[in-house]
């Protein structure tokens, strides 16, 4: 090969080209990096009904670096969603030197837990909250779920004028939840089976079981509707009567 000038000059060609190209990507590499390309408008395109604009704004000048070429949107969004309230980021270049950043937000649905809330969405965050809103309990991964529940519950008995306040699901898998109404807090234990048709049940016999009772003057604070045929209410400061001794 040496000899042959035809395959020696292709060679230095060869070796030439891929000398330039390198030579061209390092000083573009080196262009793209330059504060020419700084992003010098940083916009945040949504209205913020819970996010705190100054929280965004803090984690925007310290995590988000980079220029128009060189910027990490993934670790950018990263960041910016562990601003509390934030579900979502989505990011947008405007050229030249414009970045748009569009917040998806949390809705809270309930509290979950000890120190963490439920969105709309089945999704657990944490976020501070001052809203009056329900209180769910559950073994992690279960939020969506319980929620679910929740909402389906909450629509059966709408028609007693009971509102759901709790539920509870436990490591077992028992559901148990919390209403109130006009007369007074009332917990429902539902147990691990056939939820749904058991409730149902309650639903129907209220008019003429609880419903009768409160009429009566009577108040019920929980019934257990873990019965094949029916259901057993707890009625407060009652005690059964014991047994007279025969004579």
């Amino acid at each position: 090969m040496w000899d042959d000038a035809k395959q020696m000059n292709a060679l230095a060609l060869t070796l030439a080209t891929l000398a330039a190209l390198c030579l061209a990507w390092l000083a573009l590499a080196w262009t793209v990096r330059q504060p020419w390309f700084a992003f010098r408008e940083v916009v945040v395109t949504t209205p913020l009904a819970r996010a705190s604009g100054a929280h965004l704004e803090a984690v925007i000048r310290e995590e988000l670096t980079g220029t128009f070429f060189t910027m990490n949107l993934g670790r950018a969004r990263a960041a910016l969603r562990e601003v509390p309230w934030v579900r979502d980021v989505a990011l947008r270049r405007q050229w030249p030197d414009r970045l748009e950043v569009a917040v998806d937000e949390h809705e809270p649905l309930a509290r979950w837990n000890d120190d963490a809330l439920v969105g709309t969405r089945g999704e657990v965050f944490v976020a501070q909250s001052a809203a009056e809103l329900p209180q769910f309990e559950g073994p992690e991964g279960r939020a969506a779920e319980v929620a679910a529940r929740w909402r389906a519950w909450s629509e059966g008995l709408a028609p007693l004028a009971l509102t759901v306040t709790r539920v509870r699901v436990s490591q077992r898998g028992g559901w148990q939840l919390s209403a109130a109404g006009p007369g007074g807090p009332l917990t429902i234990e539902l147990g691990r089976d056939d939820v749904d048709a058991r409730l149902a049940r309650f639903v129907a016999a209220h008019g003429r079981t609880l419903s009768a009772l409160a009429r009566a003057g009577t108040r019920v604070e929980a019934v257990d509707l873990r019965y094949r045929n029916g259901f057993a209410a707890r009625i407060p400061a009652f005690r059964e009567k014991a047994a007279k001794p025969k004579a």
